[in-house]
């Protein structure tokens, strides 16, 4: 009697649930390969698009899972199985690590934006949040830098898209400016003719755009002129000083005096 009662609840589970399962089993292998045309396609968009190595990975893990978290629901469903309270638990589980993580998503999502947009990439000198350095190496969190002397930079992502960025690389070409105080009694034209000979004689400087060399203002102790020549971004640091150190050696050359602040004291007989 009790075997009797056993097979036909057997039979009944069999009746109610068999098609259920085959149905079930069915979306799960053509689901499965939705999944994976779907993952293939956006790999070869990914491609495409020239997606950083590190972000491409992640973004195919990514939907992957997502794609594979919204099948085993469908697959529940079909089975006859509440799923309402399976993606609610889903749904609360990510907005407790999303709360959690929010620096780091903050990070992450500006990673994310610098890889798809790129406004810098590796090997670029920037200025930004305070720094300037060249890019060393861009990941999902953080962006490396190399400091002019040579100190490993790290910035946050989420800090990196949201601020300001300045690309000196991009142009190829920066413009060098300097300024040179000479002495009131100093000859102009002879001082222009002084500056203009030490930049047409460095072989670093570019002919066009020409060098800007203007007479900008008369301080208090002397009169400062404004010399700007143009140099390749590599070139930015050697033309800097080695012009800087020329101009001096040329302005004792012809005599011109670089004055520094005087004082002048008044005393009043009482």
């Amino acid at each position: 009697m009790d075997t009797q009662k056993w097979i036909d609840a057997g039979y009944n589970l069999i009746i109610e649930y068999g098609p259920k399962l085959i149905i079930a089993i069915l979306i799960w292998i053509i689901g499965s390969w939705i999944v994976k045309m779907l993952v293939k396609g956006a790999k070869a968009a990914m491609n495409k698009a020239n997606y950083d190595e590190s972000l491409k990975k992640f973004l195919l893990n990514l939907i992957s899972w997502i794609l594979k978290i919204v099948l085993i629901i469908v697959v529940l469903g079909t089975m006859g199985i509440e799923t309402t309270s399976f993606a609610a638990i889903i749904a609360a589980a990510g907005l407790a690590i999303g709360l959690a993580l929010q620096g780091s998503l903050g990070n992450f999502a500006g990673g994310v934006l610098i890889m798809i947009f790129k406004p810098i990439k590796i090997g670029d000198l920037i200025e930004a949040q305070g720094e300037i350095g060249v890019v060393k190496e861009i990941e999902i969190f953080t962006t490396k830098l190399i400091g002019l002397s040579n100190k490993e930079i790290i910035i946050p992502n989420g800090s990196l898209s949201n601020g300001n960025i300045v690309n000196y690389t991009t142009q190829g070409t920066r413009r060098v400016d300097l300024v040179f105080g000479v002495s009131y009694d100093a000859d102009i034209k002879q001082t222009k003719e002084v500056f203009s000979k030490v930049l047409a004689a460095h072989p670093l400087i570019l002919k066009d755009p020409a060098p800007t060399i203007a007479l900008s203002e008369l301080a208090d102790s002397s009169i400062n002129f404004v010399v700007r020549p143009w140099v390749n971004t590599a070139d930015y640091w050697t033309v800097y000083f080695e012009v800087t150190e020329s101009v001096k050696e040329a302005l004792d050359a012809a005599g011109i005096e670089i004055p520094y602040p005087h004082q002048v004291e008044i005393h009043k007989e009482a």
